[in-house]
């Protein structure tokens, strides 16, 4: 019996009827970007695994549960991708661009890879929109904002107006062992009432406790004192400073004691931006600062380094929508009518083709089916114009134009095979 192969599980099928509202969302981000002078980079699907282990850290979760490692006969392999920071840190440092610019403000649309348990909006293949802004002068307050108000931005571009953007602050490297060390000592005495994960994060990484969605978990974490004790009065200050700046541009927040971020790499400020439409799983996009990222890579030397950045899923933001949001449709310049077969077929793709070298999207029926069934199509298919083409229409040397949303049709010459009344008319229609 012929095995029947379906997607694998947790992955997904974009299809043409899901790509447009993908399409829409892209675009929109491109232009943005282009707005705040952001430039793309692309790295590759998979890396050495060594990457993300120094990256995201030994004890973090995407290392020692999610990260799809792929077979090598190398000692050290390769992964694919589990997000997309530590790639582009790699591939700046690699490619000297800290040389070239002192500030580098790149962004990235692509897939991630995680082994997760799949369930709603979470997948093993998943999609992201991301920025990370890195280079020796990346350390400005300001530019924490920039990159704060540029997530939000997105979002409600993307039609999300109802987001919620929680920070905090992780301070310096010394203040995150403060906070380390502060939270073993309150959880010591509760560690068998914490989940089997959390009971292994408390020695691997403490701070995953905070954002665990157990109720049990959560009961601990509630009766433990959070606040900014341990940060230093840099990191307040700048901590203030940055809340400043937000008001000042009409960005709302909330300050969450509890959002820590589960990677090494963070410091200073996190944000985390979720959406009441996803239930209880509601983050749609996170990021924060990465101060010792590219020294975690490549090395002491690269110390003045700075960075910081977010990223978006797109499935998630996708699901978060509402669904009169969701409902995008094609729209064809011109469908083509062709009543017959031989010369008339051959003629109506003369026409088709063009239409299309004048860049007007352009389609048409190849079978010849009646002028009812072609009718049909070309209203299923959003064409706002119609170009009928049949053996009178040959003989005459026209064709018929015909405005679908109006109802109007003309008789148009395209005698000695000059097209340029016919381009003149559908572009004014159009």
């Amino acid at each position: 019996m012929t095995k029947i192969y379906t997607v694998p599980r947790g992955t997904a099928d974009i299809l043409p009827s899901e790509s447009l509202i993908w399409q829409n969302i892209e675009s929109k981000a491109r232009a943005i970007f282009s707005q705040f002078n952001y430039k793309e980079i692309r790295t590759p699907l998979f890396e050495e695994t060594g990457l993300f282990k120094r990256s995201l850290g030994q004890t973090s979760d995407i290392v020692n549960k999610q990260l799809l490692e792929l077979v090598s006969s190398k000692e050290e392999g390769f992964a694919l991708r589990p997000e997309g920071t530590a790639s582009i840190v790699r591939a700046y440092l690699e490619n000297s661009i800290d040389k070239q610019e002192n500030l580098s403000k790149l962004f990235y649309i692509g897939p991630m890879f995680r082994g997760e348990r799949p369930q709603k909006g979470r997948l093993r293949q998943f999609n992201q929109i991301g920025v990370e802004v890195i280079g020796p002068s990346a350390e400005s307050l300001f530019i924490d904002a920039e990159v704060i108000v540029l997530s939000m931005k997105l979002l409600k571009e993307f039609g999300l107006d109802n987001c919620r953007l929680a920070i905090n602050c992780l301070g310096n490297e010394d203040d995150k062992k403060k906070l380390s060390d502060y939270l073993r000592e309150k959880l010591k005495d509760k560690v068998t009432a914490l989940c089997e994960d959390c009971q292994n994060r408390f020695e691997r990484n403490v701070f995953r406790i905070l954002d665990c969605k157990n109720p049990s978990c959560r009961a601990v974490v509630d009766g433990i004192k959070l606040d900014s004790a341990y940060l230093s009065e840099e990191s307040k200050n700048r901590y203030e400073a940055i809340k400043n700046i937000l008001r000042e541009n009409k960005i709302d927040f909330i300050e969450s004691p509890r959002l820590v971020r589960g990677l090494d790499y963070y410091n200073e400020i996190v944000f985390e931006i979720s959406n009441a439409n996803l239930g209880s799983q509601d983050a749609v996009g996170a990021g924060g600062r990465y101060n010792k990222l590219a020294e975690f890579i490549g090395g002491e030397s690269k110390r003045d380094i700075k960075g910081i950045g977010f990223s978006l899923g797109i499935e998630r933001i996708i699901l978060a929508l509402d669904e009169t949001k969701k409902q995008i449709e094609s729209n064809l310049g011109v469908y083509i009518i062709s009543l017959g077969q031989g010369e008339v077929t051959r003629r109506s793709f003369e026409v088709l083709t063009a239409l299309r070298n004048k860049g007007i999207s352009s389609d048409m029926n190849f079978q010849g089916n009646s002028l009812k069934s072609q009718m049909r199509v070309a209203n299923k298919s959003n064409a706002k114009l119609a170009v009928i083409i049949g053996e009178d229409e040959i003989k005459k040397e026209v064709v018929v134009l015909k405005d679908m949303a109006q109802g109007e049709q003309f008789e148009i010459s395209i005698a000695g095979n000059d097209f340029n009344n016919l381009f003149n008319k559908v572009r004014e229609r159009l």
